[in-house]
């Protein structure tokens, strides 16, 4: 981590790795912006994308209580998708897995400067393909979902998410939209020509900013401690948070047959281009966010499954740590990637060598010698 501070591609870095008995190892380094206050170990991070999962989770505790039906579509909850043609059938399941046919990457702010016109321009959007088809990673499904949450509860999506997840788990400081002593803790992340100025404690995605900073795909704010306490639960299988059958129905891949791993709100790790490289099991799963930040997970697996990753554990090394020991296991990673551009910086070199020395750390013990790890 302080290598890839050096090569200047984050001016800040905060990690944690654990059980759900709680930390293995920690830490921060690095400046808030370049040239700025060092790091304390109290910053709000702009999660970006990891807010999908988290808004997924609440999706699943409403869905529990039968607030809602993970099976219903769109245009049961809102009115002006019910004439849209191929979209008023997409499912909420659909939503959370990413195979709804909603189009990737949609910067909508750039023509639409309100939220009521970038919604409409949302509802126009083309399909890539019949729901259930294809995957394609899609934050306007997020929006939608978003939307969804909030109409089925007749609740802000803020306070639907505070109540759901973060209240439950302790994640005092989670928080959209940050207030302004908030603001003063948090990771610059772009300077962005489109704003002008650097962005501290504002969303950075700027779809989220015309949509007010609450909404279904991007918008949280967390600090580490937060991240380790929902790290901490979803290794101990969702313990207090989803019933057993809900955490397995959660992080079960929902798209066998398609080119992507995508379980409810979280991503698989797929076989080739992973974000964590082959530092994680095959089970293991998690999110990423663009500003640098990312929360990955391996589930516990019991002594027969253990044992039964190889005679000699070369299998367990080879797939992870899924063979490694009976305790789940999470990892957090946040820096301001972003900062002061998105231009490509080899981001996700350090990501992958940070998920591989975390990993062969868990494998090798701390009587064991070290051995080489491939970034």
């Amino acid at each position: 981590m302080a290598a890839g501070r050096r090569a200047g591609i984050y001016s800040a870095a905060a990690w944690s790795v654990g059980t759900a008995a709680g930390r293995e190892t920690h830490g921060h380094l690095g400046t808030r912006r370049w040239g700025g206050a060092e790091l304390d170990g109290t910053e709000l991070w702009d999660l970006a994308s990891v807010t999908k999962p988290i808004v997924g989770l609440a999706a699943l505790r409403l869905a529990e209580t039968g607030a809602l039906r993970l099976d219903d579509p769109v245009g049961a909850y809102l009115p002006e998708y019910r004439r849209v043609p191929g979209k008023a059938d997409i499912t909420v399941t659909q939503l959370l897995t990413h195979t709804s046919g909603l189009p990737g990457g949609t910067p909508l702010w750039r023509t639409h400067s309100d939220r009521d016109g970038l919604l409409t321009a949302l509802r126009g959007l083309p399909l890539r393909g019949a729901p259930g088809t294809v995957v394609e990673y899609s934050s306007a499904g997020f929006v939608l979902l978003g939307l969804i949450l909030e109409q089925a509860t007749a609740t802000g999506l803020d306070e639907l998410v505070a109540k759901q997840v973060c209240e439950p788990l302790g994640m005092r400081e989670t928080v959209f939209a940050p207030g302004p002593a908030a603001r003063d803790r948090a990771v610059s992340t772009e300077l962005c020509t489109w704003r002008g100025r650097l962005v501290t404690g504002q969303v950075h995605d700027e779809n989220a900013v015309v949509l007010g900073g609450v909404c279904g795909h991007a918008g949280l704010f967390a600090p580490l401690a937060d991240m380790d306490r929902l790290g901490r639960v979803l290794a101990a299988g969702g313990d207090g948070l989803l019933s057993a059958p809900g955490f397995a129905r959660m992080t079960a891949c929902h798209t066998e047959g398609l080119p992507l791993r995508r379980c409810l709100g979280w991503q698989g790790r797929d076989a080739v281009g992973s974000p964590v490289g082959t530092a994680m099991g095959p089970s293991s799963y998690g999110h990423t966010g663009f500003t640098g930040t990312s929360l990955w997970v391996e589930p516990a697996v019991d002594g027969a499954e253990a044992d039964g990753a190889g005679a000699d554990g070369a299998e367990a090394d080879r797939a992870g740590t899924d063979g490694a020991g009976a305790e789940g296991r999470y990892y957090v990673l946040l820096t301001n990637r972003v900062h002061p551009s998105r231009d490509p910086r080899r981001f996700p070199a350090v990501r992958r060598a940070f998920h591989h020395h975390a990993a062969a750390l868990v494998r090798r013990g701390p009587a064991q010698p070290r051995r080489p790890v491939a970034p």
